[in-house]
């Protein structure tokens, strides 16, 4: 399926953020592509990497909790809303879905001219940063269902609360 990934206008300040985020993601995909050359294979080295980067910032920014809709409050901020078109679907205390109409990276990645067949890849590896943040709260659970990177409508995260019997 052909990727859409098309951005809403909200005005210069979220498009400078866009642009910011584009950046990294451009950086990270020329890293990824010299280490290929190199003869690296990606998983090898980089999701261990940026869900390193996901647990720094789980631990120095996010609430350790078990209420998904305290998590909700912490990451769907203005910012983050307007620079993905995110729509928040649900906010419980058990569970927190959203979808992201838009990404900036999957731009940058097809921008720079990344094969077709590695945009989903490489949003996996990203999302590995999210992941990283769930996994320094450890009663939360966080599910990628949908992205944009391999074709479908949204990206749709779920995080929901950890079943006690799980915790144990």
């Amino acid at each position: 399926m052909p990727i859409v990934n098309i951005p809403q206008d909200h005005g210069q300040h979220i498009d400078d953020l866009r642009t910011a985020i584009e950046h990294r993601a451009t950086w990270m995909y020329l890293l990824l592509d010299e280490a290929r050359q190199r003869g690296l294979n990606w998983e090898d080295f980089a999701r261990k990497a940026i869900r390193r980067c996901g647990c720094f910032h789980g631990e120095s920014r996010f609430s350790k909790t078990d209420r998904a809709d305290v998590f909700a409050n912490e990451f769907a901020t203005e910012n983050v809303k307007q620079i993905f078109d995110l729509d928040i679907c649900e906010t419980t205390e058990e569970r927190f879905v959203c979808e992201f109409h838009y990404c900036p990276l999957v731009s940058a990645w097809q921008k720079i001219g990344a094969a077709a067949e590695d945009i989903p890849q490489l949003c996996d590896l990203a999302m590995e940063g999210d992941r990283g943040i769930l996994a320094t709260i450890p009663d939360l659970d966080f599910c990628l269902e949908q992205t944009l990177a391999r074709g479908e409508s949204v990206c749709r995260i779920v995080i929901s609360k950890v079943a006690r019997d799980k915790r144990d």
